[in-house]
């Protein structure tokens, strides 16, 4: 995938890149925005120096990823408007001790909180139950849990809709990699794609059972336990970390899994 923010380009570049990427043509897009279709053509041509408010109206109209319209602002001579702290830094206190009580108020189902590299940032004590048995160079930080999931070290060999489930976070990881722009997403995806488990073009249905979301089934013992997953956003962020995190939650299928959770307690994480 190209990117979009090499050296030199201009703001006008970059917002026509996205615009483009968004499918939206100069006359969607200046109805949107407010501004005049004339306007617009002269803002991504160079013909006319945008406002930071034009560029973040633009943006916003386009759902610019928050990074990248710093990078434009940048591109048209302002100063970024959004922050970018540390997950470990102060500022980001009061969203770590959310979190915190989200993750452990949901034990002993298993929840992570990754980042939007699908970096594993924090976790409950639940998720030992798919950490146990993977290699420990899929363990060792930074933690990826996709790579986790599908790689043939980590769970893939547990996961017995390995197929299904693959092609689930493929498509996933394709869209998001595609919605963002962001490389580092893109050869993720190259890198996840080389895996063995099945074809990733098309998920697989099963019709054993009507279903209304893809599960998770995941091998535990003798055990066969079945999962769905939530993922939560932070509402309105206006820091660039902050709208990268998002909370993986798995919650129990049917009363098998949810009867063996409660059984399995709450054992170390071991990836906290």
């Amino acid at each position: 995938m190209t990117t979009r923010t090499g050296p030199g380009r201009t703001v006008g570049e970059l917002l026509r890149d996205w615009r483009r990427t968004r499918g939206l043509s100069q006359l969607d897009l200046s109805i949107g925005a407010g501004v005049s279709t004339r306007h617009l053509s002269f803002v991504e041509t160079g013909r006319s120096r945008p406002s930071p408010d034009l560029i973040l109206r633009l943006a916003e109209q386009l759902d610019v990823p928050l990074a990248e319209r710093n990078t434009a602002l940048l591109a048209g001579g302002y100063a970024p408007a959004y922050s970018r702290h540390e997950v470990g830094d102060p500022e980001l206190a009061p969203l770590r001790a959310a979190v915190r009580r989200m993750l452990d108020g949901h034990d002993p189902y298993p929840a992570v909180l990754v980042d939007k590299h699908w970096r594993l940032v924090e976790a409950n004590p639940a998720v030992a139950l798919f950490t146990a048995g993977a290699k420990p160079h899929l363990l060792t930080p930074p933690i990826n849990v996709l790579r986790l999931s599908l790689h043939p070290d980590g769970m893939a060999s547990r996961i017995t809709n390995l197929s299904e489930w693959r092609a689930h976070l493929l498509a996933r990881l394709r869209q998001q990699a595609a919605t963002t722009g962001d490389p580092v997403l893109s050869d993720l995806l190259d890198e996840l794609r080389g895996y063995p488990g099945g074809d990733d073009a098309v998920a697989p249905t099963s019709a054993d059972r009507p279903r209304v979301v893809i599960p998770l089934r995941y091998r535990h013992g003798e055990r066969e336990l079945s999962f769905i997953s939530t993922t939560t956003l932070f509402g309105t962020p206006l820091d660039v970390t902050v709208a990268g995190l998002a909370v993986e939650a798995f919650f129990p299928a049917d009363p098998v899994t949810t009867a063996a959770l409660h059984a399995l307690g709450a054992p170390g994480a071991g990836t906290r």
